[in-house]
């Protein structure tokens, strides 16, 4: 095998692989799944299952229900978690482990660490960790929302080599292959921008998964930038992972940055939520991933959300442009006092005497303007 140069690999499943009629788990597409699995471990390589389909594993215990409330999918997650893990469980001979997450588990930096302390530990026992998102008990607030990014988040947390996402096409197309007969395939994708994302869709309506083209390259864009080669194949056709353990992409490839960004900062850019949000002046021209030190409260034009010490926030100018994440050094309710009580004597002392609002080591500046979401 080729590929002898990975050492930890992360596999993302979805469900239209493990129950693709919503009729509970099926061994249709899974078998030469589980064979690569099997493949990988032999060679000493480390595998870490992110697999979707506990809701569509245990619909078929609900009845026929056309529009399930949302009560009834997250009982529906609880029932059918069950099943999907038995359902990996007998393909192998070797122990596996269930790790449910939500997004809030991934953003809290210290439950972030202890979920990267728990896989390593799994790993170094021959444990195959098999990873979902929370559907039960997760809200909107705290949800991932997809297993794609979900997948990408955790082969950073766990420093993997390589992040290989199933799909039901052969990877990125310059046009729909479902509705374009002179769609092209683009077998390497070297930098996403606009262009890459513009040739993504949505999820097919009619199709058992909630994620699309479009989350695979929001997932390989976060792996990418952390170093981890990326591929999105066709998970459906067997042939996908005999290439993958020759060494040949089947799919799409998606190179991975030379310098990746350090841990810290990836998981600052990539993982975390912004709390809130600090709009600075326009005219703002310190270099401030060097010399943050210089940004102060003089330069604060407006606090935006509610945030606490040590919170993760957006940080804007007033002319729209998002151009940093960062642990805020004080809360929003204190930097309201001091931006809000201009002329004050006390609060202009406070002002001067207090330390940067952000720290050099504490800031994620972005390489092109995104639209973060927050929680405001």
């Amino acid at each position: 095998m080729k590929n002898r140069q990975w050492k930890r690999v992360v596999l993302k499943v979805g469900s239209s692989l493990i129950a693709p009629d919503r009729k509970g788990c099926s061994s249709r597409y899974l078998l030469h799944i589980a064979k690569f699995i099997l493949q990988c471990r032999d060679l000493e390589i480390q595998v870490i299952l992110v697999s979707s389909g506990s809701v569509a594993a245990g619909a078929h215990f609900f009845g026929n229900i056309e529009k399930p409330t949302v009560a009834i999918k997250k009982a529906m997650a609880a029932a059918g978690q069950n099943e999907m893990m038995a359902s990996w469980n007998r393909f192998f001979d070797f122990p596996s482990a269930q790790i449910l997450l939500t997004h809030g588990d991934l953003q809290d930096k210290e439950r972030y660490d202890s979920i990267r302390e728990t896989i390593f530990a799994l790993l170094e026992h021959g444990i195959l960790p098999v990873i979902n998102e929370n559907d039960t008990v997760t809200t909107d607030a705290l949800k991932v929302g997809d297993n794609d990014n979900l997948s990408a988040m955790v082969a950073a947390a766990a420093d993997a080599d390589a992040l290989i996402i199933c799909s039901d096409v052969d990877g990125l197309y310059d046009k729909n292959p479902h509705t374009c007969k002179d769609a092209t395939m683009i077998k390497e994708v070297c930098n996403i921008d606009e262009a890459i994302y513009a040739m993504a869709g949505g999820a097919m309506e009619d199709g058992v998964g909630t994620g699309g083209m479009q989350t695979k390259i929001e997932a390989a864009e976060k792996a990418t930038s952390h170093g981890i080669r990326t591929y999105i194949v066709n998970g459906f056709k067997e042939s996908s992972f005999e290439l993958l353990m020759n060494g040949t992409n089947p799919g799409t490839v998606f190179t991975a940055y030379d310098l990746p960004m350090q841990e810290n900062l990836h998981w600052m850019t990539h993982t975390s939520k912004a709390q809130g949000e600090l709009v600075i002046e326009s005219n703002f021209d310190h270099p401030i991933d060097e010399h943050s030190e210089q940004f102060t409260s003089d330069e604060i034009v407006e606090v935006r959300g509610n945030f606490s010490e040590g919170d993760i926030i957006l940080v804007s100018t007033e002319d729209g442009k998002h151009f940093a994440k960062a642990k805020a050094n004080y809360s929003s309710s204190l930097l309201n006092f001091i931006t809000t009580q201009e002329g004050d004597e006390d609060s202009n002392e406070f002002r001067h005497q207090t330390g940067p609002i952000i720290s050099d080591e504490n800031i994620a500046v972005l390489e092109q303007e995104e639209q973060w979401e927050t929680d405001t």
